[in-house]
């Protein structure tokens, strides 16, 4: 390659940081089992992908389209409510799981995440030793929101790159 070539300047199109990692969340999200929410998480150190998760049951149990339907759904239990009656593990849980399991450490981390933290993945977060959530969607928490602010969890709510071009 002549020497002048390698000085011309070179187009970067390529995604922020935070574009490309939540696209592979979104790319996570799709092998949820859930029928009322697809959520995933990917947990990344320093631009390099730690673990993922998205929500589901427990490995080897049956998911709620193989039992006739989402239990919470047929109860009429609004989102954000009454967890401990669900099949699934939440995204970020098992991304956490993911890194107990395998033995990778999460001290300084940044969650992405398609939708906010409910409290219980908030607490999950903090202890965790993630510093920084970044979430697309809302979800109806307020307790998480509080929690993350009083342990300096530094939340961002996401939006998409035509999102911002708009505003």
């Amino acid at each position: 390659m002549p020497q002048d070539e390698l000085k011309m300047p070179v187009s970067d199109d390529r995604p922020a940081w935070d574009d490309y990692f939540m696209e592979i969340t979104h790319v996570v999200a799709k092998r949820s089992t859930c029928l009322r929410r697809k959520v995933g998480a990917v947990l990344v150190r320093d631009r390099r992908i730690l673990t993922t998760g998205y929500n589901g049951p427990p490995k080897g149990l049956a998911h709620c389209a193989e039992l006739g339907g989402c239990y919470r759904e047929k109860l009429g239990v609004p989102a954000g409510q009454r967890q401990e009656i669900c099949r699934a593990v939440h995204a970020e849980q098992n991304a956490i799981i993911q890194a107990a399991v395998h033995g990778v450490e999460l001290t300084d981390v940044t969650c992405y995440s398609t939708i906010q933290p409910c409290v219980i993945c908030a607490k999950m977060l903090i202890n965790a030793n993630v510093v920084r959530i970044v979430c697309e969607g809302d979800y109806p928490d307020e307790l998480a929101l509080q929690m993350l602010e009083e342990a300096g969890v530094e939340v961002v709510r996401y939006r998409r790159p035509e999102e911002r071009d708009t505003q």
